[in-house]
């Protein structure tokens, strides 16, 4: 539910505003696909011109998608980027939206590739800024990609002078929100392609209040939603005033508009030229400003809790995986167990419940309780269900060659994932990976086995919130007046990998909220074994579990992707190399 709140006008000095009405259009993009970009940004300009709004802001590299990757080096992918601009910026004149402010996010090849945003109106390209900062951190590679650049571009829309940034220009004390304060401008736009993280929310807000009080000046903040392989992007669009407060905010997760009515300085300053490492520019739109109007209430989107917003984020980057790269339907081995049953349900959440096939592949060493728990799941969901038992299977294997031990538990799950990978080459399903982010962390799965597969929903989730989840989701269905759609048994069980005879996952592994708990302060936040015993974890757990994830990297390297939601995911976010001779602790163990 959104609330409403009412826009208390912001003033300059001489007490005098203008109005403007600003629309933040979150959208998701793909990609690579820049006709279907570029149709989706001028549905949605649509949309605002009918709204009433004088300028629309879209994400970042919304016309290539973001990040493109190894796209940029591409010189056709750069020119195709700038062609579809310009024909963008035409189309728009010619559907009668000419009188519409655009701004919307490319890739430009002028002085080397760019991430750009460019401000379009009257069927031309009016004026392009090229970002400054470039991140070089965590998932983000764009000194490796791009030039930066040191143009502060400033429009005057209806008399007021709107600035342009992108993304991580905002992360930059004493950066181009410093030379906004100089240039007096009344708002900046910064558009974004800025990924999901948990908490993240609190901090684009905190963030965006303390520029804008640097800038003197209200700040319009447009992110896109939807999923880019690992990458998921929450919207959270914003608006905050020139004395930080909040005035609008877009939901989560869903493409949006939010439309805010301000009131803003009018213009006071021409100044142009150097000002703190940049080259301050103005283009003129419109001097005069706006007929005056009844401005609308602005709304706020409420705030997800933690688990809505970790849940939104796997829905969105599974559905988002899936969509774009062509596939209609999803295969995954269900065990009873509380992995799978979180998975399955985030699939089912994501695709409905016709696209999800789930096959129950029973051991030897499987129970009753967990083959039973399994189709009570499936069943309670609407999904596609069936049992294929491989015990047979096992035994022609054994029968070639004779196994025991961690081999012949491992052959088990080899031959699941083979199975699986048969089901989806048969039925052009996408194998989904069930395992979770403790799992990968400590190397307890097996390649070509349970890590077989084309997209893993919950890889960067660990088993503590694996649980939270499951009881989070059920707790939404009986508000809704659902059924549960995970069997209380599959949530209570002990977890068991079920190779073995009474096999469980304490057997080789901490109890799990130690374990998530030192894995947070080694992998996230990179503390070596000082630093962890000091912080109390236990000096021999530190040392078995630091000696489990350093061993496991070949196997992290061989994962398919997976959902990003925590401060540092394995994939693009935290790379080591597999052959390593640095240990935080003794000797390496034989693997």
């Amino acid at each position: 539910m959104l609330r409403r709140r009412i826009i208390w006008p912001a003033v300059r000095d001489n007490g005098v505003v203008a109005q403007l009405r600003v629309a933040l259009a979150q959208i998701d993009v793909t990609v690579g696909d820049l006709d279907g970009n570029a149709a989706l940004v001028l549905g949605w300009s649509r949309r605002a011109a009918d709204a009433g709004a004088h300028l629309v802001a879209f994400p970042e590299m919304a016309l290539t998608g973001y990040p493109p990757e190894d796209l940029v080096l591409r010189k056709s992918f750069g020119q195709a980027s700038v062609g579809a601009l310009h024909r963008l910026a035409r189309r728009l004149a010619d559907e009668g939206l000419g009188e519409l402010s655009v701004v919307v996010g490319y890739l430009d090849v002028d002085g080397g590739p760019r991430n750009a945003a460019a401000l379009l109106h009257g069927g031309r390209v009016v004026a392009t800024y090229f970002k400054h900062h470039l991140p070089n951190y965590g998932v983000f590679d764009e000194d490796r990609y791009f030039v930066s650049g040191d143009r502060f571009v400033v429009v005057r829309l209806h008399g007021i002078d709107v600035a342009l940034t992108i993304c991580e220009d905002i992360w930059q004390d004493g950066g181009p929100f410093a030379v906004a304060a100089q240039a007096r401008v009344g708002l900046v736009v910064n558009i974004n392609g800025s990924p999901y993280e948990r908490n993240k929310d609190d901090v684009r807000l905190e963030l965006a209040a303390r520029r804008a009080r640097e800038a003197g000046a209200s700040i319009a903040y447009v992110n896109m939603v939807g999923g880019q392989d690992e990458l998921v992007y929450d919207g959270d669009s914003l608006v905050v005033g020139a004395d930080g407060e909040l005035i609008g905010r877009a939901p989560r997760y869903d493409e949006s508009l939010l439309v805010i009515d301000l009131d803003l300085p009018p213009a006071t300053s021409d100044r142009t030229g150097p000002v703190r490492g940049m080259t301050v520019e103005r283009t003129v739109v419109s001097a005069e400003p706006a007929p005056s109007y009844p401005p609308e209430p602005a709304v706020i989107a409420e705030r997800l809790p933690d688990e809505a917003e970790v849940w939104g984020a796997l829905v969105t980057g599974t559905r988002d995986y899936v969509r774009k790269n062509g596939f209609r339907s999803v295969v995954l081995g269900l065990s009873g167990g509380i992995d799978s049953a979180v998975v399955a349900t985030v699939a089912r959440d994501a695709l409905g419940a016709d696209a999800v096939h789930v096959v129950g592949m029973p051991s030897r060493h499987s129970s009753e309780g967990s083959v039973a728990d399994a189709g009570d799941l499936a069943r309670r969901q609407g999904l596609h269900w069936q049992v294929i038992p491989i015990a047979a299977m096992v035994d022609a294997y054994d029968a070639a060659v004779s196994l025991d031990g961690l081999a012949a538990e491992n052959l088990q799950a080899r031959v699941r994932g083979t199975l699986l990978m048969a089901l989806s080459n048969q039925d052009g399903h996408l194998v989904l990976t069930t395992g979770n982010k403790s799992e990968l962390a400590t190397g307890y799965s097996t390649l070509y086995g349970d890590s077989a597969g084309g997209f893993a929903p919950i890889k960067d989730v660990p088993k503590t919130l694996v649980w939270q989840l499951a009881r989070w989701r059920n707790a939404v269905a009986e508000k809704t007046g659902e059924h549960p759609p995970i069997p209380r048994s599959s949530i209570d069980k002990p977890p068991s990998a079920e190779l073995a005879p009474g096999q469980l996952d304490s057997d080789r592994l901490p109890p799990y909220d130690l374990l998530d708990a030192l894995l947070m302060d080694y992998v996230d936040r990179d503390l070596g074994r000082a630093a962890l015993v000091e912080r109390g974890h236990d000096p021999n757990l530190v040392e078995k579990v630091i000696r489990l994830v350093d061993q496991a990297e070949y196997k992290r390297r061989q994962y398919p992707p997976g959902p990003k939601i925590s401060l540092k995911a394995f994939g693009r976010d935290r790379r080591l190399p597999i052959s390593n001779r640095w240990r935080e602790t003794g000797p390496r163990a034989e693997l």
